[in-house]
């Protein structure tokens, strides 16, 4: 397909902010070490010492911190090995969401929005006497991340993006009162195009139309006038954490979530962004694999208040939501056409430290008893993730993860490549999916549970971005994804005995460095 002038202009434009920011941030770290060593030459040895002693300190203050060893033990090893660089990387890409002033702005917000999620006691007993072994799940989630468990939701399963991208145009069409979108990655291109003349149509119907995109997610794809373009058509837009050309502490968390709601009746999500590659449009990557959800019902109350949460805390003076939440969130009177089982959306927010989507998957490991299949883009994981599912697969449960038989960060893919062999030799079976990329982030087991949203298995999703995922019990579309997972593996090879003896079970050195350097990436 041949790009307009304003499609090369917009991707030029993006590939050179990249470029200038890179630049930039070399330049400011060039700067103070030069003003720093040319002004304190004759303090060499003392400097040494006091950066050797400051990175000691950060040794034991990561050491002391609660999380995954995982985590912790490739920054203390590199801070101790090159004191310098270590403590300058970790400044600049290790802390997630280290700022007391982003900490206290998503406090603010979410202390308004949760309280208009309370949890109906009904339903969360009604799941404990019908499904005893998932209710400790919900109970986690909505405890830990506050979302609600819902009875009055009706969950479609999308096997494939474009099934998914033409559903929502047509709800597009028929919305009366507001259309909100927040993705990871636009791309100012046909698929969006359609979905922009959609939305600039709504609003002169007088429908009120929010747009926001993660700025690092989306730098390649669309110039920095693409929210002015929008806010010309009169659709509101804001960028998440725009990259700027000094250091920012909170650079290193993006927004990865996928929501559309509309009406706050309809919602959306899953893995899928806004670009031609999830509809087919462009073909990088062979085949690309992934999915989503439609939520009807008064889990999209969920969806809707997770999109305010970032809508206000984008702007640190932001108040035009105060008082207003009602507006967005109406009380449905909705009973589905048929038993839609339990649905609780929910969002991970790496300002909290709680890392509920990893929590997640490993209670679904723990309440395993027949099968748990996973399919995810990279598998980059902590030793405890790692344990929990071998653990699983030794007390007989068929574990089965997914991957991508062609990648789209070769250097990912051997880091996921690396983590086979543990898992392979704890019983856990590995395919990967051979038709192309599958970027699909799902879970499911026993015909009784499953997730599907847009948490990776890896340190990016589970530690530092804000995701969300939208947990099924006893739902039409469980057995929807586990059919869908079941053809999947009928075109996945599977490489369980590869990883388990010969070569490919003993990692080479390269692989090594990689496997230490991941949660670094």
């Amino acid at each position: 397909m041949t790009k307009s002038y304003e499609d090369k202009a917009a991707t030029k434009n993006g590939i050179l902010r990249f470029v200038f920011f890179g630049i930039a941030i070399i330049l400011e770290i060039l700067f103070f070490w030069i003003v720093f060593y040319t002004r304190l030459e004759n303090y060499l040895g003392l400097i040494t010492v006091i950066n050797r002693l400051l990175a000691l300190a950060l040794v034991v203050a990561i050491y002391s911190q609660y999380g995954s060893p995982s985590i912790k033990m490739p920054w203390i090893i590199l801070m101790m090995a090159v004191p310098i660089v270590g403590v300058s990387l970790y400044l600049l890409i290790g802390l997630s969401g280290s700022t007391g002033r982003m900490r206290k702005r998503y406090e603010a917000i979410d202390n308004i929005m949760f309280r208009h999620l309370p949890q109906d006691p009904a339903v969360i007993s009604k799941v404990s006497q019908s499904y005893s072994s998932c209710a400790g799940i919900c109970t986690y989630i909505q405890k830990e991340s506050g979302y609600p468990l819902y009875r009055d939701t009706l969950v479609r399963y999308f096997k494939d993006a474009a099934e998914a991208v033409e559903s929502q145009k047509r709800d597009f069409l028929a919305a009366k009162k507001f259309i909100f979108l927040e993705y990871f990655l636009i791309d100012d291109k046909e698929c969006w195009q359609e979905i922009e003349d959609i939305l600039a149509q709504k609003v002169r119907e007088g429908v009120e139309v929010r747009v926001i995109y993660d700025d690092i997610g989306s730098i390649g794809y669309i110039s920095n006038y693409f929210a002015q373009k929008l806010r010309k058509r009169g659709i509101s837009c804001r960028v998440f954490n725009p990259m700027g050309p000094f250091l920012n502490m909170f650079l290193n968390n993006r927004d990865h979530r996928k929501i559309t709601v509309v009406d706050g009746e309809i919602g959306y999500t899953g893995g899928y962004n806004i670009a031609n590659e999830y509809v087919h449009l462009s073909v990088p990557h062979g085949h690309w694999k992934d999915t989503g959800v439609r939520l009807k019902g008064n889990a999209v109350r969920s969806m809707t208040a997770t999109f305010l949460e970032m809508w206000n805390a984008v702007r640190a003076d932001d108040k035009d939501d105060d008082g207003l939440i009602n507006k967005y969130l109406p009380r449905l009177d909705y009973t589905a056409a048929s038993d839609c089982g339990f649905v609780q959306f929910y969002a991970d927010n790496p300002m909290d430290k709680k890392p509920v989507g990893e929590d997640v998957y490993m209670c679904m490991a723990s309440r395993a008893q027949k099968y748990l299949y996973y399919i995810t883009p990279y598998l980059i994981i902590t030793d405890e993730m790692s344990r929990t599912l071998g653990l699983a697969a030794k007390r007989g449960v068929d574990v089965r993860i997914i991957t991508p038989g062609i990648p789209d960060k070769k250097i990912v893919y051997m880091i996921t490549r690396s983590y086979y062999s543990r898992l392979v030799r704890d019983g856990v079976r590995i395919f990967e999916y051979t038709p192309g990329f599958c970027h699909a982030k799902m879970s499911v087991s026993d015909d009784i549970i499953a997730s599907c949203g847009t948490i990776n298995m890896d340190y990016r999703s589970l530690y530092h971005h804000f995701e969300d995922g939208c947990l099924m019990i006893a739902s039409e579309a469980v057995m929807d994804i586990k059919k869908d997972m079941d053809e999947t593996l009928k075109v996945s090879r599977e490489v369980t005995e590869d990883y388990r003896s010969g070569m490919a079970a003993h990692m080479r050195f390269g692989q090594l460095i990689l496997r230490l350097l991941a949660p670094l990436m």
